[in-house]
Order: structure tokens, then sequence, then C-alpha cells
């Protein structure tokens, strides 16, 4: 009976992550954070479905809401952690948001690592030789994969993901013995409120753009194959398929491409 832990947890990829869980995991039992004090309206209700309201990675606090649920229901082990919250504003060398920036570190980076880092310091069974975590990237954060052919600017979006997956590899040399496997994944280029609401909807079609639900179906299978002789690495459960927009330039032919496909730092 796997106990799951999904932050941001009430749109996109998390929500779908939630749904696919409670579903159809076999008795699997699922805390799902949500940043508001109760989660939106159209949430899924299930009996081994329990929220965690409140809980805003920007909030330095963040870790303790989280523990504070946990211990009231008396969880003493995680098997499988997925932070997917994610914050994406755009900008330009013409426009660059000192603000924005923050926010995206803050969000993406900062307290992924300090919400893993209190879940860890918690007690040694909570996170153990059994437990997962998985933190939610994207190939942006590569600085290999950036090419002259996408051009620069959003500068905060692709910083705070390769900052992001820099905390992943720490965490996972800082959690090694005591078994606990840590990466970073690109789940795919999806069709979601974030990417449209910063105009990516007019690249999903050529970007083989997938929606949530089946972005989280791939990452969830592939969750089932990681394992501490993976830990600490950087990877794209759907391989390069056709999201990665500098895959071919940078990595050679797509076809020839493994998946699930280990990413270049």
């Amino acid at each position: 009976m796997p106990t799951v832990l999904i932050v941001g947890a009430t749109r996109g990829l998390g929500a779908e992550l939630a749904k696919a869980y409670v579903s159809n995991v076999p008795q699997s039992r699922v805390y799902a954070t949500a940043r508001s004090s109760s989660p939106p309206e159209n949430s899924i209700i299930a009996e081994n479905l329990v929220y965690v309201p409140g809980v805003d990675l920007e909030n330095p606090d963040a870790g303790k809401i989280v523990l504070e649920l946990l211990h009231k229901h008396s969880v003493s082990h995680i098997d499988i952690v997925i932070i997917t919250a994610g914050y994406f504003a755009t900008e330009t060398l013409q426009e660059p948001s000192f603000s924005a920036q923050e926010t995206m570190y803050r969000t993406c980076a900062i307290g992924p690592t300090i919400l893993v880092a209190a879940l860890a310091n918690d007690s040694e069974t909570l996170l153990d030789s059994k437990s997962k975590v998985i933190l939610v990237s994207s190939e942006s954060g590569s600085i290999t994969l950036r090419h002259e052919k996408e051009g620069g600017g959003n500068y905060g979006h692709h910083a705070s993901k390769a900052a992001l997956n820099m905390c992943a590899k720490l965490l996972s040399l800082d959690l090694k013995e005591r078994g606990v496997a840590v990466a970073a994944v690109h789940p795919g280029f999806m069709r979601t409120d974030m990417t449209k609401g910063v105009g990516f909807d007019k690249y999903w079609d050529i970007g083989g753009a997938v929606t949530p639900d089946v972005a989280a179906e791939s990452l969830i299978e592939w969750i089932d194959t990681f394992d501490i002789s993976k830990t600490g690495g950087y990877w794209a459960p759907r391989g390069a398929a056709r999201d990665i927009g500098t895959a071919e330039p940078v990595l050679g032919p797509k076809e020839k491409l493994p998946t699930p496909l280990r990413l270049p730092w």
C-alpha cells in the first residue's frame, strides 16, 4: 500500500497524478497539497485521498505544515514524494523582471529543496530505502540543451529549473547512504493553463504537447522502474519524442535516442 505525497496537486500534472494514484494504484494512500485554504471545487474526492491545504512553497513553513498533517494522520513512512509546483513568467532582454525571477526561484528551486529537507530531517523512517523523491523540472533547465535554435530570454524560468536540477543532485548525494532515490524529471511539454498563460499554446501542436493525464501516466510508469541505481539523474520519461526542440541539434537523431532519456545537465 504505497503512501504518496504530491505537492502542487490541484491542477495540471499534479491533479492528474493524484487522480491516477487514487484510481489506478491498488490500496494507495495519497496526500495532495493545495496552496489555498481548501482545495478547488473541481478537485477529486476519494477515501484514499487527503488534501493538505495552505501549502505554498514560497512560505518557509510549508514543510512544517505538511509534517503537521502527516503526524496527525500517523504517517511514519512515505514511499513516493512528487513535487510538481511551479511558476512561469516570461521575460526578454528588454523586459527582465526581478520580482518574477524571485518568485520562480522560490517556488521552483528553494521551496522544493527546503520541503524535502524537512521531510528527511523529521525522522529516519519517513524517507528511507523504500522512498523515491521526484522533483518535476523541465528540459528548459538543461544548459547543454540551450541552443541558438530557441534563443535566449525567460531567464528566471530556465535558471530556476537549472537550480532545481542542482538541488536534486545534491539531495541525492545527501540521501544516498539512507537509500532514498532522488531524481529531477522533464515530464513532457504539456497543454496546461501555465503554458497557455505564457503564450506557449501556439507551440502545442508543433511541439508535440500532451495533456497532463498522458504525462502523468508516463511518469507513474517510470517511477515504478526508478530506484537507487538511477538516483541523482535528470530524466525524460517520455524520451525526446517531439517535445524537446533541441534534442536533434544537440544530441543527434531522435530515433537513435533511448526512451526513457537521461538528459544532460
